[in-house]
């Protein structure tokens, strides 16, 4: 499936800021199952500074520095994404959870380590006790990974409501546990947060998820959103997207960003400002399928 991405960011601020460093993570990643045709970042004010690279996990990467004092910045994010369907899964063919970390321990690759890094806890994600006795719930002994891994997605998608403005982004995972609410960041971090209690190595993905409007009504520009999810790692197969959000294995409606150990590893927008004051932030996501024909016809610039 082809899509058309736009996300626009905008920063509106009460006094004006002097200078400004940001890291963007908003260019779509290349993965076995998602190609980018074409991409572009357009910044105003026109920044003084910009560089483009890829960070330690493989994610594009976008450096700027302004220097022209500014009050509103704008920063919009387009891209044309074609993504393939998931293979097809066979969760109780999967190793058995309980040997998943022995099995990376006793293979001395690059790629194995690589995966390692996955299993512990990390700046947004810290398990505990309580956390690990939940994931056993579904993490019998000898159970495959893969099939206790999507009982698991479907228990948080029962037990946890969603509610926007329940949380921040710096709400622990502990809490968001007790509360039994939150938003798809909150539930990314609580399921990595009870794979990794079992030593089982997870990522945060972060992306954007095609919406569909109510039966006969037009769909809303700049209604989208960003979206958030995970990977769990199974020997067979690779990594595994799962969105305990939407209780689903991520298909070809999923476009992915970045992945990381969590947010903090690939927040789309972070930096650092002189000035400001007071600020407000609106963000329209807009994620449109492309017919093959209009594919043909126009590309992103």
């Amino acid at each position: 499936m082809m899509y058309d991405v736009r996300h626009l960011t905008t920063y509106r601020y009460s006094q004006p800021v002097s200078i400004s460093h940001h890291v963007l993570h908003l260019v779509p990643r290349r993965t076995h199952r998602q190609s980018v045709h074409g991409s572009e970042l357009v910044v105003s004010p026109v920044p003084s500074l910009r560089s483009d690279a890829s960070d330690y996990f493989g994610n594009s990467v976008t450096y700027l520095t302004l220097q022209e004092q500014h009050d509103e910045l704008a920063i919009e994010a387009r891209a044309r994404i074609e993504v393939n369907p998931p293979a097809d899964q066979a969760p109780d063919r999967t190793l058995s959870w309980d040997a998943v970390f022995a099995h990376l321990e006793n293979t001395a690759t690059r790629d194995a380590l690589g995966v390692l890094q996955f299993a512990f806890d990390s700046p947004y994600v810290h398990s505990n006790r309580e956390l690990a006795a939940y994931a056993r719930e579904s993490f019998l002994p000898g159970r495959p990974v893969l099939e206790a891994a999507l009982e698991l997605t479907t228990r948080i998608f029962r037990d946890f409501r969603y509610e926007s403005g329940a949380t921040s982004i710096s709400t622990p995972v502990d809490e968001v546990f007790r509360s039994r609410r939150g938003v798809c960041q909150d539930f990314a971090h609580l399921e990595l947060a009870c794979l990794r209690a079992l030593a089982l190595p997870a990522r945060y993905v972060s992306g954007y998820l095609l919406t569909r409007p109510p039966p006969g009504q037009p769909k809303r520009i700049g209604a989208d959103a960003s979206h958030a999810w995970i990977s769990i790692w199974c020997p067979e197969t690779g990594w595994v997207d799962l969105d305990p959000t939407n209780d689903t294995i991520a298909g070809h409606e999923y476009v992915t960003l970045a992945w990381g150990r969590d947010y903090a590893d690939i927040s789309p927008i972070n930096g650092v400002i002189f000035g400001g004051g007071e600020h407000a932030v609106d963000v329209a996501v807009d994620v449109f399928p492309v017919s093959a024909t209009t594919a043909e016809g126009r590309a992103t610039a």
